[in-house]
């Protein structure tokens, strides 16, 4: 039986701004805040305190009107059409388009390669090949550091999160979004270690971040930069 959620329209005062929100209630353990192009979205475990989350909300309220304000200054929607150049694993790559009888992709050096049955079709062919690139790396990185927490490499879900760049479930299951793709390794890595520092510790308490220190010493500096990468991510 599928989990419950519920879901309500919320308003907070962050500052000087009513900002609406859209709360989901579920059986997760912890809160979650996420911005998207709808806007603030909170997820929440069922019996949180509505006052519990609104203490969240002001602690990170810099965040919050920062991430809002970016996204209603309205970065251009990405278009993959042939010639665009896109960043991948820290490198531009170039997208070149072919005419073919079925979709298929290839990365050929700084190229890549979209074979299109019809133009409309790149990028949903993009998204795959990204996907497809990206499944192999994550899964080399959770191999790479799940060992040295002392734990077996977790199964890995590949999401189409647009916000949220990975989770750690209770039964030790890692998604990690496609989009992961347009960053540097180093931040990827990161995120990875993040995830996985979740395996030990499912919060954010000091025991957490000294795990994450303990696979990733620079955490510190990588999570400002992508903090700051966040926002030049194609849309797409």
């Amino acid at each position: 039986m599928p989990a419950p959620r519920k879901e309500s329209l919320q308003r907070i005062q962050l500052g000087e701004q009513a900002i609406d929100y859209h709360l989901r209630r579920s059986t997760r353990r912890s809160v979650g805040l996420s911005v998207d192009r709808h806007g603030l979205r909170v997820s929440a475990p069922l019996r949180t305190p509505l006052r519990d989350i609104e203490v969240l909300l002001h602690k990170h309220a810099p965040w919050v009107l920062e991430k809002l304000s970016t996204r209603q200054s309205g970065q251009p929607p990405f278009s993959p059409c042939h010639g665009t150049t896109l960043p991948v694993f820290g490198s531009p790559l170039t997208l070149a388009h072919y005419p073919a009888r079925r979709a298929r992709w290839r990365f050929a050096g700084t190229t890549l390669e979209l074979h299109l049955p019809q133009e409309e079709h790149a990028p949903a062919v993009l998204k795959a090949a990204l996907t497809d690139a990206g499944r192999k790396f994550f899964r080399q990185r959770l191999d790479h550091y799940a060992p040295q927490l002392g734990l077996a490499p977790p199964p890995l879900r590949i999401s189409s999160a647009r916000t949220r760049w990975g989770s750690c479930s209770s039964r030790g299951n890692i998604s990690l979004s496609w989009r992961l793709t347009m960053l540097s390794p180093a931040l990827i890595d990161y995120i990875v270690c993040h995830e996985l520092a979740h395996l030990k510790e499912m919060n954010h308490s000091p025991r957490f971040w000294s795990i994450v220190e303990q696979l990733c010493p620079d955490w510190r500096q990588l999570r400002q930069a992508l903090r700051k990468q966040e926002p030049l991510i194609p849309d797409f």
